[in-house]
């Protein structure tokens, strides 16, 4: 069976998915068997691309529009075929770059390899670019990292306040310098220490 997938990335109705429908459509793909998102392709909650491939079944062809249709990412789209490669379902796509993929023949499943490489050729360059720099940065006397948002002296404080009963968190928070949800993260309400809390006072 052929599922459809369609996605337009703004919500306010500046967009339509009737491109795509139609392109759908002259595909073979049932009206009833396409599936569509509202939402931007970086976003992980997407519930129609979920239903989507839940409904997806052996021998069934997943049928996009386009590639940046369906993946956040080349690596997000690698991993989302080959899961359902693994699961016996095709990938056909219908026009832009990638058109050549069709995971159901010969010729589609090496231009699809292709993508594949890329995406393993990016995650290393990344990978590697990262290592460099935390080289270099060590090199300079530089740990890497995010820098926390309280000192050692500010965890204390924070950890003496929230023991009193008394102590206004907004106040607190308006004292260290840092939203509740930040302050959370190194003190729990009884002023027990959490995982930042125990990293900055370890480090």
């Amino acid at each position: 069976m052929l599922i459809g997938y369609a996605r337009v990335s703004k919500t306010d109705g500046s967009q339509s998915f009737d491109l795509q429908k139609d392109a759908l459509l002259a595909a073979d793909v049932p009206d009833d068997q396409i599936y569509s998102d509202q939402a931007s392709g970086k976003k992980d909650d997407r519930p129609g691309l979920e239903a989507c491939l839940k409904a997806l079944r052996n021998g069934d062809v997943l049928v996009i529009w386009k590639l940046d249709r369906l993946g956040r990412s080349l690596h997000h789209l690698v991993k989302t075929v080959t899961t359902l490669s693994d699961r016996g379902i095709g990938l056909k796509v219908l026009t832009g770059q990638g058109a050549q993929i069709d995971t159901t023949t010969a010729a589609g499943r090496l231009s699809f390899g292709i993508f594949a490489a890329l995406a393993e050729f990016e995650s290393e360059l990344i990978r590697e670019r990262t290592m460099a720099g935390l080289h270099a940065a060590r090199a300079r006397g530089r740990k890497g990292g995010r820098k926390f948002a309280l000192s050692k002296a500010q965890v204390r404080m924070a950890q003496a306040a929230m023991t009193n009963r008394d102590t206004s968190v907004v106040d607190l928070c308006k004292e260290l310098g840092v939203k509740p949800v930040t302050l959370y993260r190194y003190v729990d309400p009884n002023g027990d220490l959490r995982g930042y809390g125990k990293r900055v006072l370890n480090s």
